[in-house]
């Protein structure tokens, strides 16, 4: 008889914000890892919007002919961020990634919208700065989500860049002195063997 049998179960789903910032690559690592741990499919969502929101767009002209060609960065960016997190391996689990054209906190909450979903998302810089003068993409995730929600913090490598970065854009050099110590350690530890 139809309908007499069990209600068919959606799979659990764990789904990641991707930006292809060095902090979205991190929380899709360990948002794949989430998965294979509940054995749940993996999402990785990018959100896009066109250039200067999508009020402008709407009277800009020509805009509905530079839709496709934004969408299409947008999956390029995707495809970039997920060959470097898994290259060609894969993930280790069921994925369906989605590329969504709106602003990112909104659109990764309006998916994740099931009780037994998880939303990993990146904690984004702690500097005053950019708490400050920008929009966290994790704060609206944490307020808004009915889901768990992980928030991954940075890697070390990623305020190590920053501070490389910083030092080149204002013209300083690098501090070398803790290289040429480390080398002479090699160095001086070869020659005593």
């Amino acid at each position: 008889m139809p309908g007499t049998g069990a209600a068919p179960t959606t799979p659990a789903r764990v789904v990641v914000g991707v930006s292809g910032s060095l902090g979205s690559l991190t929380a899709l690592r360990r948002a794949a890892d989430e998965a294979r741990r509940r054995e749940a499919e993996l999402w990785p969502v990018l959100a896009w919007e066109p250039p200067g929101g999508d009020l402008v767009s709407r009277h800009g002209p020509g805009t509905n002919v530079m839709v496709e060609t934004w969408q299409n960065l947008a999956r390029e960016k995707m495809l970039t961020a997920l060959a470097d997190v898994f290259g060609k391996a894969g993930p280790g689990v069921a994925m369906r990634a989605l590329v969504a054209r709106g602003t990112p906190g909104p659109a990764l909450v309006e998916i994740a919208d099931r009780d037994s979903d998880v939303l990993v998302v990146g904690a984004g810089r702690r500097s005053l700065w950019h708490r400050a003068c920008s929009r966290s993409v994790s704060r609206y995730c944490l307020t808004h989500a009915t889901c768990p929600v992980f928030a991954v913090p940075p890697s070390p490598l990623e305020a190590e860049l920053a501070a490389a970065h910083r030092r080149n854009v204002l013209g300083l050099g690098l501090d070398t002195g803790c290289l040429d110590q480390e080398v002479f350690r090699v160095t001086q530890g070869r020659s005593d063997s």
